[in-house]
């Protein structure tokens, strides 16, 4: 267990400690049970870091509403402690948005990024959300505006404590367009065709923003693609990651 600002932060430290280290980071509302299939594998060669991500698994909450950079902020102050310089990085959705600003940082030896949002999305307000906000100015509905946006937000949102949910609501309306063109080390990205919560054309726009880019699409695959191909998932990370 790992404490930073006073909360503590659960991880796994296991596999072979002379091997490169590799660091992985999971997706929003997971633990470090999604992200095992893709690590366990690689115990006999690489020193793997697994963790439950602030708010999640057995890791406490933040006792505020936590920026991006807190989260890199933390992922840093935890490598410093166990002497990593230069891992690899694999994140998975919310996991794999955090990897990207990390590895615009801070020294980052190779990035996997498995179905990483990274830009903010610009869809026209339903009007449910609209009648939402107009209500929310009419004095005296304050708080009957928030008890209906419980009602009107996504799963992840619904079923987030407050704190959780101005994360949540932080991480969505952060965009790291800019950011992602600054990456320097060498990076490859693992999609579904078929995600319905970051499209894959994000994927290919994201190809082109990252400089030292590659891109595997899997045909048919959902959010969860690189668990669903499990075993394409590991060769690709095998044979990136050397």
């Amino acid at each position: 267990m790992f404490k930073y600002n006073g909360i503590k932060i659960n991880y796994k430290d296991f596999g072979n400690k002379k091997g490169t280290p590799i660091v992985y980071l999971h997706g929003w509302g997971q633990n470090i049970e999604m992200m095992e299939p893709i690590a366990k594998p690689f115990a006999d060669t690489h020193h793997l870091i697994i963790l439950d991500l602030p708010g999640f698994g057995a890791s406490e909450e933040p006792d505020y509403a936590w920026t991006l950079d807190d989260f890199v902020e933390m992922l840093h102050t935890l490598l410093e402690e166990l002497k990593i310089d230069n891992p690899n990085l694999i994140g998975h959705s919310f996991g794999g948005k955090i990897s990207l600003l990390y590895a615009s940082k801070y020294k980052v030896d190779k990035l996997i990024l498995l179905s990483s949002p990274y830009k903010v999305k610009m869809k026209k307000p339903s009007l449910k959300v609209r009648i939402l906000k107009k209500a929310k100015k009419i004095p005296g509905l304050g708080n009957i505006a928030e008890k209906m946006k419980k009602h009107l937000g996504s799963t992840d949102y619904k079923n987030a404590s407050p704190i959780m949910r101005d994360i949540l609501v932080k991480h969505v309306n952060t965009d790291l367009t800019e950011t992602a063109s600054k990456i320097k080390c060498p990076t490859f990205i693992i999609w579904g065709s078929n995600d319905n919560d970051v499209p894959v054309s994000d994927a290919y726009e994201l190809e082109k923003i990252i400089p030292n880019c590659g891109l595997s699409v899997y045909e048919g695959c959902t959010h969860y693609a690189y668990l669903e191909r499990l075993a394409q998932t590991n060769a690709i990370i095998k044979s990136f990651i050397k």
